[in-house]
C-alpha cells in the first residue's frame, strides 16, 4: 500500500472507468485534488487494484437524507477495490479504522451504491450501518455510517476496539518466520530489508482476521473474547532477553481442534483462508490431536516493541516460566498496553 499525491496516479486506468460511469463530472473532481493524497496498491504490472480517499469533515452534512448533525467524523471520499480472492478489502478497512482512531473522530461515513454489493456486506461486517441517502431519489446513493463512540459485543462490529473488562488475557508466543507473514504491521527494524518480499498481497498478510494453528499445552482454553498479546519469539543465534519482543495485540474469536470438523477437506477450507501455513503443513496438523486452531481478530501493532528485558524487569513477567503460552494479570496487561504506547481509545475497560 503507497500513500501518493492524486497526481501521481494515472487516471486513465482502466481502474477508474467503473468511477467514472457511477459519477458525472468524477474527473473534473479528481484533478481538482491533484495536491490531495490517497492510499493505492496495485498488481504486479502497475495496474491498480485499490484506491482509497479519505477526508476529515467538521461541517453538518447536509447532502445526505436525513442529515448528518455537525461533529468530527472521517468522510471515505472514494473506495474502490478489484479484489483477487484476497483479503485486500480487510487490508483497507483497517486503515479507515487506523485513520479514524488516530484523528479521533466521532465517526465514519461512506456513500456507496447498492449494486456494490460485495464492498457493502464488507462495510456491514465491520460495524457501518446504513443512514440513509444520498443524490437522486431514482438512483440514490446509500449512506453507511461506523460510530466510533458506541461499544459493540460483536468482534467484527466492534472491531478495532479491544473490550477488556472481565476478559482473560494471554502472551501467545510465535516463531520470527511465522511472525512477519502473519502479523506485518508488526515488522520489526531489523526485518525492514525483506518487506517487500515478506509482506504480500495474499490472505493471511492482508487480513483483519488470523488464524493460528499450534500444540502448546492450556492454548485449548481460550474462549471467544479472550485478549491475545503476540510474542515475537528470539532471532536464532540471539538472546531471546533482547530478541523476543511483543508486537501486538490480538481478540480471540474462535478456538477449535480437528476433530471439530467433519473431515480434512473441511479443516482445509477452514484453516486456508488466514493461516500461514501451506496444505501439506495444514494436514499434519489436521492428524494431530493435540493441534489447537485459534482464529482472532488483529486488532493492533504496538508502537513501542517490549523485549523480554523490559517484559521480565519493568512489567514484573516471570523469567522462569514457560514462555510459549501463559496467562497475564490485569495489571501486567495494563502494563504492557501502555509501554507498548497502542492508541488508548481502542482500549475499552
Amino acid at each position: 500500500m503507497e500513500k501518493v499525491q492524486f497526481s501521481q496516479v494515472n487516471l486513465e486506468d482502466p481502474f477508474f472507468d467503473s468511477l467514472k460511469a457511477d459519477y458525472e463530472g468524477f474527473e473534473d473532481w479528481f484533478h481538482r485534488k491533484r495536491d490531495s493524497e490517497a492510499y493505492i496498491q496495485k498488481k504486479d504490472n502497475g495496474e491498480l487494484e485499490a484506491f482509497l480517499y479519505l477526508k476529515i469533515e467538521e461541517e453538518a452534512i447536509t447532502d445526505v437524507e436525513p442529515n448528518l448533525p455537525a461533529a468530527k467524523r472521517l468522510k471515505v471520499g472514494t473506495f474502490k477495490i478489484d479484489a483477487h480472492n484476497t483479503k485486500l478489502g480487510e487490508k483497507f478497512i483497517q486503515m479507515i479504522m487506523r485513520v479514524a482512531v488516530y484523528n479521533q473522530v466521532n465517526e465514519i461515513y461512506v456513500t456507496i451504491f447498492e449494486k456494490h454489493a460485495g464492498l457493502v456486506n464488507l462495510l456491514k461486517r465491520y460495524g457501518f450501518e446504513r443512514w440513509g441517502i444520498k443524490g437522486n431519489p431514482e438512483n440514490p446513493e446509500s449512506v453507511y455510517v461506523k460510530s466510533m463512540t458506541s461499544v459493540s459485543d460483536d468482534l467484527c462490529k466492534g472491531f478495532p476496539f479491544v473490550h477488556t473488562h472481565g476478559k482473560n488475557k494471554y502472551v501467545l508466543s510465535i516463531y520470527p518466520k511465522y511472525h512477519t507473514p502473519l502479523f506485518p504491521d508488526s515488522i520489526l527494524n531489523t526485518e525492514q530489508r525483506d518487506r517487500d518480499t515478506l509482506v504480500r498481497d495474499i490472505s493471511h498478510t492482508n487480513s483483519i482476521h488470523k488464524i493460528y494453528l499450534c500444540k502448546m499445552d492450556g492454548v485449548d482454553q481460550l474462549v471467544p473474547g479472550d485478549i491475545l498479546v503476540i510474542y515475537r519469539t528470539r532471532d536464532y543465534g540471539k538472546p531471546a532477553y533482547y530478541s523476543s519482543v511483543a508486537t501486538s495485540v490480538c481478540v480471540v474469536e474462535e478456538v477449535k481442534r480437528p476433530g471439530d470438523f467433519k473431515n480434512l477437506s473441511e479443516f482445509i477450507r477452514y484453516t486456508n483462508a488466514y493461516s500461514i501455513f501451506d496444505e501439506r503443513i495444514l494436514q499434519q496438523y489436521y492428524h494431530n490431536p493435540k493441534t489447537v486452531v485459534i482464529k482472532m481478530t488483529y486488532n493492533a501493532a504496538f508502537n513501542h516493541r517490549l523485549n523480554r528485558q523490559e517484559l521480565i524487569d519493568k512489567v514484573g513477567l516471570s523469567p522462569s516460566q514457560y514462555w510459549g503460552f501463559f496467562q497475564l494479570t490485569d495489571k501486567q496487561f495494563n502494563d504492557i498496553i501502555t509501554r507498548g504506547q497502542i492508541d488508548e481509545s481502542l482500549i475499552i475497560n
